[in-house]
């Protein structure tokens, strides 16, 4: 297992990015959405991605979790180098080992919530562990809707059967792009309430592209983009200290900083 030293202790890192570049076109059209980005994601830690649209946040997420191709440079979840998988055991790993949460709430109509929680696992073939999910459903507050479809859930109730879903497998790292992008405030501070708890009473390691500060504070460590690079990183982030820096990028401004941004850009 990769580790890496912080504040005189040493932590398992769940994800790495080495010198990764992501490039579209050539010649007058061509685009560097990442220039030789190096960041690591640790274990038990919830990390927030933020920067301006067009900064590379979600091409960097999307690329790390096996979602994107990389033009070049390394990307490890664990020990596992993704560059030297084939298509179907880039799959694999991404059901095996990766829980998504997307800004739209992706649930089959025709499912129940717990069957929309379980579905990763009924494709796989793998029966689910019985007591870590009902701790998950417990801890989502979804006990009393299991039986309950999408349509018959609010936006926010319908987030919380995507976080039990992306929680249920005990996936290595849960990635979440703007997931609470389409929700009020009161139901965005309950799922990022979920996720908080998930890293802390679980053990779990969440990576969170957000354009919101509000958000980023949920978060143990933020990591700002510009122009396709690192920039800045904060450790125990607060909504003032977040806001503050993101004024100050490139390409910032109040908007951009999460002042009523919805999108997901960048």
């Amino acid at each position: 297992m990769t580790t890496t030293p912080t504040a005189g202790r040493t932590t398992a890192v769940a994800a790495r990015a080495t010198e990764l570049s992501k490039i579209y076109g050539q010649g007058e059209t061509r685009v560097v959405a990442l220039d030789r980005v190096s960041v690591d994601f640790r274990e038990a830690e919830f990390t927030a991605i933020m920067g301006p649209s067009g900064s590379g946040k979600s091409t960097l997420m999307h690329c790390v979790a096996g979602l994107d191709t990389f033009s070049s440079g390394s990307v490890r979840i664990g020990e596992t180098e993704l560059g030297s998988l084939k298509d179907k055991q880039l799959t694999k790993l991404r059901r095996d080992k990766i829980g998504f949460i997307f800004q739209a709430f992706n649930l089959l109509p025709t499912l129940t919530a717990l069957e929309n929680i379980t579905l990763p696992m009924d494709i796989a073939g793998r029966k689910a562990d019985r007591a870590w999910l009902d701790r998950v459903i417990q801890m989502v507050g979804l006990s009393e809707r299991l039986g309950h479809r999408p349509s018959q859930l609010s936006g926010g109730q319908q987030q919380r059967v995507a976080v039990a879903r992306a929680l249920a497998s005990k996936p290595e790292i849960i990635f979440g792009d703007e997931p609470t992008g389409n929700l009020d405030s009161r139901s965005g501070a309950e799922v990022l309430g979920f996720l908080r708890n998930s890293v802390r009473e679980l053990g779990q390691t969440v990576v969170m592209v957000t354009h919101d500060p509000v958000a980023a504070a949920y978060a143990d460590r933020v990591v700002f983009l510009a122009d396709g690079r690192i920039v800045d990183e904060i450790h125990g982030p607060t909504a003032g200290s977040v806001l503050d820096l993101m004024r100050g990028l490139p390409g910032g401004n109040e908007r951009e900083a999460g002042l009523g941004a919805k999108g997901s850009a960048g």
